[in-house]
């Protein structure tokens, strides 16, 4: 083949605009997070994770590492222990006053005993609680009041780093 015919194609950039730096809630930081997760000086001191994004991102995104296995039921919809989660924080106002779209999402749960990482089958509005779900059989469905919940995010995009 003779140099002429080869064609060079040229590298087309990222429109920066869509890469987020969102601050990340690794394994580690979950516990102090529970309680500064309020507290902007807290986040800061947060490291960040870039996500490459489809849109402008508006409203308040943070990743969560995921730890443990309540969410590894062996198939492709698990979460894995260390996986990424970016997730976008749903307004409290909405989940007390309307139902959650809980077909459409995954979602991360900030509850007062720790960040939950779970499906949610049932929002009972009137009784201002949610069933969570885990894809893992050995863990049990649960029913969570409101009032101990903190922060609600929908589940946006996986990350999962290589394995070894």
């Amino acid at each position: 083949m003779s140099k002429e015919n080869i064609e060079i194609l040229e590298a087309i950039p990222l429109n920066q605009n869509y890469i987020i730096n969102v601050p990340l809630v690794n394994q580690y930081a979950q516990a102090g997070y529970l309680c500064g997760f309020q507290d902007a000086a807290y986040i800061a001191t947060l490291p960040t994770i870039p996500f490459i994004i489809d849109h402008e991102a508006k409203g308040n995104y943070v990743a969560f590492e995921v730890r443990g296995d309540s969410m590894n039921d062996g198939t492709e919809e698990s979460y894995l222990e260390g996986d990424r989660l970016l997730c976008r924080e749903i307004a409290p106002y909405l989940w007390a006053e309307s139902k959650l779209h809980i077909r459409k999402w995954d979602f991360v749960i900030v509850h007062e005993d720790g960040i939950l990482v779970k499906r949610i089958i049932d929002h009972n509005v009137e009784n201002h609680t949610i069933t969570i779900h885990s894809l893992n059989d050995m863990y049990p469905d649960r029913v969570i009041d409101l009032a101990e919940v903190r922060q609600i995010f929908n589940v946006i995009e996986l990350q999962r780093p290589r394995r070894r």
